[in-house]
């Protein structure tokens, strides 16, 4: 692991004032919390009012069909949010038979992208990387 990943990954575990629900997330979707906070972390920095050039939207930059299709009525409520993106990548977990980079790139790129591109689009690959 290069130095890069342990700064991502130690930041990623450091205290939030969401931990509660990233904990909560974690055990309801059966997915790490370390992983779930990397995630926020590469997304939004933490920041629930962030919104992406794509209008991706929250701490788990969740497109707004996304959102909808995961039972996110306020994508910009922390919980929600994290709920949201946490049932996401449950999803491309199992959807990728729990490769963790396959199901991150699916959730930075959609499913459909992966597929098409027969693994990790290389857009994507920093993306994997950071996270």
């Amino acid at each position: 692991m290069s130095a890069q990943n342990k700064t991502t990954t130690a930041d990623s575990m450091k205290t939030t004032k969401y931990d509660s629900y990233f904990k909560k997330a974690a055990a309801k979707y059966g997915v790490s919390e370390s992983l779930l906070k990397a995630i926020a972390k590469a997304e939004s920095n933490f920041n629930a009012k962030s919104v992406s050039g794509a209008g991706a939207m929250g701490v788990m930059q969740l497109m707004p069909d996304t959102a909808k299709g995961l039972g996110v009525t306020d994508p910009y409520d922390p919980e929600q949010n994290i709920m949201g993106g946490a049932k996401c990548i449950s999803q491309k977990l199992k959807e990728f038979n729990g490769n963790e980079r396959m199901a991150l790139a699916a959730y930075n790129a959609g499913s459909g992208a992966v597929r098409r591109y027969g693994g990790i689009p290389s857009y994507c690959k920093s993306y994997v990387n950071k996270v």
